[in-house]
């Protein structure tokens, strides 16, 4: 079982890693809510997420191929302006830190379920393990653990599995949507949108494609020259990786819909408060593959968040970038990992609420996704940028589709705050 399971990992790639990141603490915390709050009005925005992020986080590992450079880096390249560029990259720092901050919180909490430690300490740990990761060992090491942290995924779908549902209401919501005009629902859609199509996973797709490239080059000691067949697995990894996300949200809104909702308990402020809540209702096996998902996920996001924060900076500045280079050899992009980590936990330190602090990232990445998506089309539609790999007109279309409703998604956020 071991080998075959290690056999399917090599075959997939940061697609899958890109994917399962997405479901971070502080996303799991957002689906709960809405299901907690809403019910389960809010499944098809898992139905309608999935065409839109595969699409361009597709359009994101595509660039990084064909280029072999990272998303910073062929905007800096191909579009002059460096006061945009720049403040771009500022808000993904920012943005990306308060994430990890939130992140941080939810996984220190929900260990504290587990075993009765200080939040404190367990943050120290786990902001000088992933750390040590991130800085010490080679890029196929880290690779290699973040495609077994997805496997913590499978904790919701197993959690969603032992409750009973009503599956006639599941599937009536999944496919006819029910929008409600009211500041709370607008909102939560916001940040569905926010944490599922996420600024800070163009980065990283775009720059993990690159260092895949890079890998394969040190192991063949030739130039690898970018083919329709490779262009074609990327894709394909692109779409599991983002359907294996979608699948975990569908399943994290399902379950708190048929529990918590279902039983009255309609305000959750933290991903391990909607793991406490369901014991008494569904079960303690439920609560604990709950909380156990916050844990696996928190280990497999934070390298994601703070690796994709080192990939802009160091992009923006022309600075050597990479985890595939020792500390030595790109120690300005090793520095913003480390300092977006240590500002992350102290963050943690003056007890900002988790769902604050995610409110403060969707602001953030509610301005720039829009920017960067509109960005993103320009390169993925240059011939003198991706040659004879320009977009499909399907493609366009979706991609078309996703800029107006993520400007859409922004300019609805101003208009309910």
């Amino acid at each position: 079982m071991k080998k075959k399971l290690k056999k399917l990992l090599n075959k997939l790639g940061p697609g899958v890693v890109t994917g399962a990141s997405d479901d971070d603490p502080s996303g799991i915390a957002t689906y709960s809510l809405a299901g907690a709050s809403q019910g389960f009005s809010l499944l098809w925005t898992a139905f309608l997420t999935f065409p839109l992020m595969a699409t361009i986080q597709e359009m994101c590992a595509r660039i990084g191929l064909v280029t072999q450079r990272g998303l910073a880096g062929n905007i800096k390249t191909h579009y002059k302006s460096k006061i945009l560029l720049y403040s771009l990259t500022l808000l993904i720092v920012v943005a990306n830190t308060i994430n990890i901050g939130a992140d941080l919180a939810g996984m220190s909490a929900a260990i504290k379920l587990f075993v009765p430690i200080s939040p404190l300490i367990t943050n120290f740990i786990i902001t000088a393990l992933i750390i040590g990761l991130l800085v010490y060992f080679p890029y196929k090491f880290i690779v290699g653990k973040l495609k077994w942290l997805t496997f913590a995924l499978f904790a919701y779908i197993a959690s969603a599995v032992v409750i009973e549902h009503d599956w006639g209401q599941i599937i009536f919501s999944t496919f006819v949507p029910k929008f409600t005009v009211t500041n709370d629902f607008i909102i939560l859609v916001v940040a569905i949108l926010g944490t599922t199509i996420s600024p800070y996973l163009f980065f990283w797709q775009a720059s993990e494609e690159v260092e895949e490239i890079k890998e394969e080059e040190k192991e063949k000691h030739k130039k690898i020259i970018v083919t329709k067949n490779e262009l074609k697995i990327a894709k394909e990894d692109v779409s599991i990786g983002m359907l294996f996300s979608n699948i975990v949200m569908f399943a994290i809104i399902a379950t708190t819909a048929s529990t918590l909702f279902s039983a009255g308990i309609h305000e959750i402020n933290t991903a391990d408060e909607a793991a406490r809540a369901l014991e008494p209702i569904a079960g303690r096996a439920s609560s604990f593959l709950f909380t156990l998902g916050i844990i696996g996920t928190g280990f497999l996001a934070i390298p994601v968040l703070a690796g994709s924060a080192g990939y802009a900076v160091s992009e923006t500045f022309g600075w050597r970038e990479g985890l595939s280079y020792k500390f030595r050899q790109a120690k300005s992009f090793y520095g913003i990992i480390i300092v977006s980590m240590v500002l992350g936990l102290l963050i943690t330190l003056i007890n900002v609420n988790p769902f604050k602090a995610l409110f403060y990232t969707a602001v953030i990445y509610g301005l720039i996704s829009p920017i960067l998506i509109f960005f993103i089309l320009l390169l993925a539609n240059n011939p003198k940028v991706m040659g004879k790999h320009v977009n499909t007109p399907v493609t366009n279309i979706l991609g078309l589709i996703t800029f107006l409703i993520m400007t859409a998604a922004a300019i609805g956020f101003f208009v309910t705050l």
